[in-house]
């Protein structure tokens, strides 16, 4: 049994809690409790839970006996300093029935481990973390990054060893779980030098996150990898947000929307004040990059972040003098299980001075004329195999139809708006390019029918996209 036949059987047993009323977000945070027993006693490290508690002694008890101990682990866990502690914090079980419970123990404990390296065990969570963002009705796409994305994002970024990364937007620790695996793949042994090593566990990655429940499944995802770091719970965008800043190098996916209640930001660092939540993080990002002339950020932001008015213009030209923004890349849509959603990653090196950083911006459409992306088609990494090949090469980039070059200048004249580098769609009717009149009547109805058809098409396709 492979990972992928593992992260299904886990899925399915969803099935199992229906009865319950248990939803799916609450699924994989019971899933996540239980198995966070399972895989500790898989990994030999179980000399923070309590005997009585510890996989070997639960999977003995049933029914209700089995519920009221289970229920007084979560409540005892809560009480323990570390990842346990934070896993579950102010944990509780939402299943009822008892038999159920049990039924989660006995397929989980039937599972065939010894088929996984326990390298892999983390791999195996971020499965069913994607599997639980794949599912419309657990509304978790909206902020799950998919990994290829997200390791796409980090090899272009190409983390060192002993630089301070962050995500102050966090999620489930995606990004900074991709850099850790970037940095152990290339660096090897170097990476497990003892002075290395110690900057890796206590210094080189930290994070911020809102949501609790969502921390508590970054936390798994990262105790899973092996991946330590100052993982913060609160608002990035609250003075409590200015506790983490001077960064080598800045992941993340900042949400999508406006900051609840429409107010602002409430810290007082940002030198714009706006109620934009992308702009206020893109503000923060740059904000807590080094001076160094080497600090940097790959950043998944959504387009109104290329072309909004006010405020959003002043932040564009203040982040084209600090900054230099060097790629944008166009992504398409339909890979955040959200119908709509239309995105970029910004690439940009944080100058040694606040002016006059960036003087051409390079654009990379992933966008037009690409396949409808989704669960059933997923974007993969063969899909950036063009971009990530040509990334740092410019004479190569001059030769390829989705690359586009646009100074500064132009830009300027553009009145700041990064909404470009976007290339002729085909499925659209090109007016300077229709043909010849028709000599006959009969023809020329035809071409008029074939014209109509191709409307609706096209008015099916745009109906589709402003769902």
């Amino acid at each position: 049994m492979n990972n992928n036949d593992i992260v299904q059987k886990l899925w399915n047993l969803c099935n199992v809690l229906r009865d319950d009323g248990i939803t799916y977000q609450q699924y994989v945070t019971e899933l996540t409790y239980i198995l966070f027993l399972k895989m500790s006693a898989e990994k030999e490290t179980e000399e923070n839970i309590p005997e009585k508690y510890r996989w070997k002694e639960l999977i003995k008890l049933e029914g209700i006996e089995l519920k009221n101990v289970y229920q007084q682990a979560l409540l005892d866990f809560s009480k323990i300093s570390g990842n346990l502690g934070i896993i579950y914090k102010d944990a509780r079980t939402n299943i009822k029935e008892p038999a159920n419970l049990k039924k989660l123990f006995s397929e989980i404990d039937k599972i065939d481990w010894y088929s996984t390296d326990k390298d892999d065990l983390g791999d195996l969570y971020e499965g069913i973390l994607e599997k639980n963002a794949a599912e419309k009705k657990s509304g978790a796409g909206q902020y799950f990054t998919p990994r290829v994305l997200i390791d796409v994002i980090v090899r272009m970024t190409e983390p060192k060893i002993n630089e301070k990364i962050y995500d102050p937007a966090a999620g489930t620790l995606g990004f900074l779980i991709s850099a850790n695996r970037y940095l152990n793949e290339k660096y090897e042994k170097e990476y497990y030098k003892e002075e290395n090593y110690n900057f890796k566990k206590n210094e080189a990655f930290s994070a911020f996150e809102l949501v609790e429940e969502t921390q508590r499944l970054g936390m798994m995802n990262a105790w899973l990898h092996n991946v330590d770091g100052k993982f913060l719970i609160g608002d990035t965008l609250s003075e409590n947000g200015k506790k983490l800043n001077n960064f080598d190098l800045i992941l993340s996916n900042p949400p999508f929307g406006t900051k609840k209640g429409g107010e602002s930001a409430t810290r007082d660092d940002l030198m714009f004040n706006t109620s934009n939540k992308q702009l206020n993080f893109l503000q923060v990002i740059y904000k807590s990059l080094k001076q160094t002339g080497e600090a940097r950020a790959g950043v998944v932001l959504p387009d109104n972040v290329l072309f909004e008015d006010g405020k959003g213009r002043e932040i564009r030209k203040d982040l084209l003098n600090k900054c230099n923004v060097h790629t944008i890349l166009r992504l398409p849509t339909g890979i955040f299980y959200a119908q709509g959603v239309k995105t970029n990653v910004l690439f940009f090196t944080k100058g040694k001075t606040d002016l006059n950083n960036t003087k051409e911006i390079w654009f990379y459409d992933l966008r037009t004329n690409m396949p409808s992306f989704g669960k059933t088609n997923p974007l993969t990494k063969k899909h950036f195999e063009e971009f990530e090949k040509t990334f740092n090469n410019n004479i190569e980039k001059e030769k390829i139809e989705r690359w586009t070059k646009i100074s500064l200048e132009e830009i300027e004249k553009k009145n700041f708006s990064l909404d470009l580098g976007l290339i002729k769609d085909e499925s659209l009717i090109d007016v300077n390019n229709l043909p010849e009149p028709i000599e006959t009547a009969s023809s020329s109805i035809e071409k008029l029918e074939e014209a109509v058809d191709l409307l609706k098409e096209i008015i099916a396709e745009l109906s589709n996209c402003e769902k």
